[in-house]
């Protein structure tokens, strides 16, 4: 019975981590906007203006907001879950480079 061989390619794995980094570094940047960049004032659409009744404009600001709450909760989400592909992955990589080198030392013949 012939055995089976598997090879990690343990560049390509770090090329993961690095492109990981990179998602998860947008993913800051994409939640910073959303929580500080992304805002719209009940006034901004003339709601409370003196004299005004553009019942919409609060509709409207009040969507904006359930819109804004539901994208935050996405991108946290999100971060979650490429932070732990992201760990899981370099533990992956720090074993299989762990059993490189133990296999590279006893086919020394080292200890």
């Amino acid at each position: 019975m012939a055995t089976e061989q598997y090879r990690v390619d343990l560049s390509a794995l770090e090329n993961v981590i690095t492109k990981l980094n990179g998602v998860l570094k947008d993913l800051g940047n994409a939640n910073a906007d959303t929580k500080y960049k992304t805002f719209l004032s009940p006034s901004a659409l003339g709601a409370d203006a003196p004299g005004g009744s553009f019942i919409e404009a609060r509709k409207l600001t009040g969507a904006h907001q359930d819109m804004k709450i539901h994208i935050e909760q996405i991108i946290a989400h999100l971060n979650e879950v490429m932070d732990e592909f992201g760990t899981k992955t370099k533990k992956a990589h720090g074993s299989y480079q762990d059993r490189d080198a133990e296999v590279i030392t006893n086919m020394s013949g080292g200890a």
